[in-house]
């Protein structure tokens, strides 16, 4: 076997001394891991190619937003393990005149969104419904999903890729529909320079996209979830791989962009009322709304006091500043730790401070209204659908069950931000509270399409454990994120186990679209998906609480 240091050499001359990083990890035995960052996607191949041969580890690393670890080295190995980080490779192809788009590795979400604004179309999901830094690939490899009610998860059957085969040899698989070449360098060159016949008129044979998705969230009655990033019928290729695979690019459809839409923000203390309402819109076809979501009165509270900061940079500096702004505070919040300061949250205490003093970046109306009732609804609809979405509301919704809002342009923009800032509202709250309350619990779960009780959160004999519930999600999905502050000395292991049969009880699925990572158990026929695309356990091992082991011993 190559030695450590000789692969390290090696990889240097591959990608430059200063992309090359190495340290020692006593989670992983001892075994050294070596962080690298290549430049181009023949840089990739090479490292990776390098790695196989040396008997190393690979995990295939890019934004990291996984709430559940999925992408960094965790426990014991039984070989050294080489991290491959790729958000320098960045790059975006526009194919059908951006119908469709091919994406490398680097590639965000919001970078994606951005490039295709001008076309007047949007990507699968959008700002507001996920992390910032989460790359486009990322979230095909774990079927992630998102706020838009129509589209389902992150999903295509076309991508390039590299496996190891079962003779341990690194193999290009191009699933794309376009002619890049025979030799994998010359594959990959051609990809990252555009240097393809693009598509005029011909869609692909294969899917780019999760098809007919809404017919399956409108089946309300069905006893199953709608989506989650397990679901056998989107694990195929690069979906669902979860770092199985490393994967080079992907094409995927686009969506047209509403060119006006109007917000109605619906509160009630009765969670039946928000019920009739999604079985009342998706019953019929042309009132399916572009998104739904959902959030308790208590996290609308939460996100409203350690949210304001995030509200108040996107009024004053704009959305499209935000990636730069996260980096900056990121940036500080590494040279605190370096300098032994990360323990008080330097950063999360100033924006808190600057968010105090600043005048409230919600309309009285949103305000009054999350005080009022308990649970909240945030209909975003196209402009042709807005009075049918009004006459039902009022139908369904009188006054004496609730109230209905319909928002100003800058009403609309302000609720889907709070309910973006509500993403890691529990986590600013547990970084404050540091010291004085216990651990953050954050679990996504894709609840029965035909669940009645879906504001039912916590079993009785785990109560006494939870400080604060914090509950939101994509409602007509009925898929929610539950962020559970537990008391001080509280065992978070155990209150995950009994969360875990909790769902299990009620036919709910978790995780729902972050992954199982290392924290889940990933069930018998994801992991076998596992073990077919990589059968010598090269790639990512461990994940799902599989083998480690070289060869899945």
């Amino acid at each position: 076997m190559i030695s450590d240091a000789a692969l390290i050499r090696e990889l240097k001359v591959i990608v430059g001394s200063g992309h090359v990083n190495v340290r020692d990890d006593r989670r992983a035995s001892g075994k050294p891991v070596t962080f690298v960052r290549p430049r181009t996607l023949v840089e990739v191949w090479r490292v990776a190619r390098a790695s196989v041969r040396a008997g190393r580890i690979i995990l295939m690393r890019a934004g990291g937003t996984s709430l559940t670890g999925g992408s960094a080295p965790n426990g014991a190995y039984d070989r050294g393990v080489v991290v491959i980080n790729t958000m320098r490779l960045k790059g975006i192809h526009m194919l059908n005149a951006g119908a469709q788009v091919l994406c490398l590795p680097g590639t965000t979400l919001f970078e994606l969104e951005r490039e295709l604004r001008p076309l007047q179309r949007e990507p699968h999901s959008e700002l507001g419904s996920t992390w910032l830094g989460a790359s486009v690939i990322g979230g095909v490899c774990n079927n992630s999903g998102g706020a838009q009610v129509r589209r389902g998860p992150a999903y295509t059957e076309a991508a390039l890729y590299a496996h190891v085969d079962e003779t341990g040899e690194l193999r290009l698989v191009n699933e794309l529909g376009m002619d890049l070449g025979r030799d994998p360098e010359e594959q990959l060159e051609s990809l990252e320079r555009g240097e393809f016949v693009r598509v005029l008129h011909d869609m692909h044979e294969r899917a780019c996209s999760a098809h007919g998705f809404v017919e399956r969230v409108r089946d309300v009655d069905a006893p199953s979830p709608a989506r989650f990033n397990a679901d056998p019928r989107y694990l195929k290729g690069a979906s669902g791989s979860a770092g199985r695979l490393i994967v080079f690019a992907v094409r995927l459809d686009t969506f047209p962009r509403a060119a006006n839409t109007q917000v109605f923000h619906v509160a009630t203390d009765d969670a039946g009322v928000l019920s009739d309402v999604r079985r009342r819109m998706l019953g019929q076809a042309a009132l399916v709304p572009i998104s739904a979501e959902y959030m308790h009165r208590d996290t609308f509270r939460m996100a409203e006091r350690e949210g304001k900061d995030l509200l108040l940079a996107v009024r004053t500096a704009g959305a499209d500043r935000l990636p730069f702004l996260f980096g900056f505070k990121a940036g500080v919040d590494g040279v605190a730790r370096w300098l032994g300061f990360g323990r008080a949250c330097l950063t999360d205490r100033l924006l808190q401070a600057v968010g105090r003093l600043a005048p409230p970046q919600l309309s009285e109306t949103l305000r009054q209204m999350g005080e009022q009732y308990a649970h909240h609804l945030f209909l975003k609809v196209e402009a042709d659908q807005a009075a049918g979405v009004r006459a039902l509301l009022a139908d369904v919704v009188p006054a004496l069950k609730g109230a209905c809002h319909e928002c100003s342009p800058a009403e609309g923009r302000q609720v889907f931000l709070h309910r973006f800032a509500a993403t890691g509202a529990a986590a600013r709250h547990a970084a404050m509270s540091r010291g004085k309350a216990g651990a953050v619990v954050e679990l996504d779960v894709a609840l029965r399409r035909n669940d009645k009780a879906w504001w039912y959160v916590l079993p009785d004999h785990l109560k006494g454990m939870v400080e604060h519930t914090l509950v939101h999600g994509h409602f007509f999905c009925h898929v929610f994120q539950q962020d559970y502050i537990l008391k001080k000395g509280a065992d978070a292991a155990a209150f995950r186990r009994g969360m875990a049969a909790h769902y299990e009880a009620r036919g709910a699925e978790c995780p729902a679209e972050h992954n199982v990572g290392h924290r889940h158990k990933a069930k018998p026929a994801l992991a076998a998906f596992y073990r077919k695309l990589d059968p010598t356990n090269t790639l990512n091992p461990g994940i799902g609480r599989t083998s480690r082991d070289k060869n899945w011993k």
